[in-house]
């Protein structure tokens, strides 16, 4: 339990099933916040949606295994409850489920959710193992939760789109909304891994989305997809990444691959590099040129 917290918390499935019917007493709708802790403003706009919308705000915290390989950083990744749960309080969030991995993933769990569609490619790549464990771990919380909505950022974009076939596939009757991507205010991305940047390589990182930018902005001035993405190849290794996983222009719906020429419908631009042994992706919107 959390006796000193400054917010409600809960941290079995019985207890969150009791305060959220609670919550439901009079009527108001429940906005669910799933995150791994480690708060930064861009978890908390996604609380900010939800509490905008005049619903009760739900968050969860918790650090999933199941989206983890072997070889990645599950025990380094940071853990910062009280700070997350103080930061909560502080915008009005009305509970916070805290559930353990054994909570989540009882002795005998022997089931997990298969993903294709828009978890092919991209992220896929270097992390064959991620959607599979995202999705099992976000479907049990719906679950768990029973939301009206649930809010998820679109700096993972991907994810987003992952999230909302598998409430369609899996029929759960969830509104899905997206949060615009929070940014530093030389535009980089925000996310918990920026923490682990050099000062050398922090510098570096606020390039990239200059990077893209420009490139959007080439793409909406009727420039080919081959040409810009040539473009931001050459950028990206001209501001000092390490190493680039992925730059793509990709169709911003099911995030097909585009012919080469210049746009014909609604795009995504999405990167994925690693500076300074730290993995960084970013994305933005795109529309053809009228």
């Amino acid at each position: 339990m959390q006796p000193d917290s400054p917010v409600r918390v809960v941290e079995t499935r019985a207890a969150l099933r009791a305060a959220v019917a609670e919550l439901r007493a009079d009527g108001a709708e429940i906005g669910f916040v799933p995150t791994m802790g480690a708060l930064h403003e861009g978890h908390l706009s996604l609380v900010r949606i939800a509490k905008e919308r005049g619903a009760r705000a739900v968050a969860s915290i918790f650090v999933n295994p199941a989206q983890f390989a072997a070889h990645e950083d599950l025990d380094n990744y940071p853990r910062t409850l009280p700070g997350d749960l103080a930061a909560l309080a502080d915008l009005g969030c009305d509970l916070v489920y805290v559930p353990s991995a054994v909570e989540m993933y009882p002795e005998g769990f022997a089931t997990s959710v298969a993903m294709r569609g828009v978890a092919a490619g991209l992220e896929s790549e270097a992390r064959p193992h991620f959607f599979g464990g995202v999705a099992t771990v976000v479907l049990k919380l719906l679950n768990q939760v029973r939301p009206d909505f649930a809010v998820f950022g679109e700096k993972d974009y991907q994810q987003l789109l992952v999230v909302r076939q598998l409430v369609r596939d899996f029929d759960l009757g969830i509104e899905i909304v997206g949060g615009p991507t929070a940014r530093e205010a030389d535009g980089l991305a925000m996310s918990s891994r920026n923490v682990k940047l050099s000062p050398e390589g922090r510098d570096v990182a606020g390039k990239i989305n200059g990077v893209l930018a420009f490139m959007v902005e080439r793409l909406e001035a009727g420039e080919s997809v081959e040409s810009a993405l040539a473009f931001a190849v050459d950028a990206l290794s001209m501001a000092g990444v390490d190493a680039i996983d992925y730059v793509e222009v990709r169709c911003a719906e099911t995030l097909e691959p585009l012919d080469p020429g210049p746009l014909d419908r609604e795009a995504r631009v999405l990167a994925a590099v690693r500076v300074g042994g730290v993995r960084l992706i970013d994305n933005m919107g795109a529309t053809p040129a009228e």
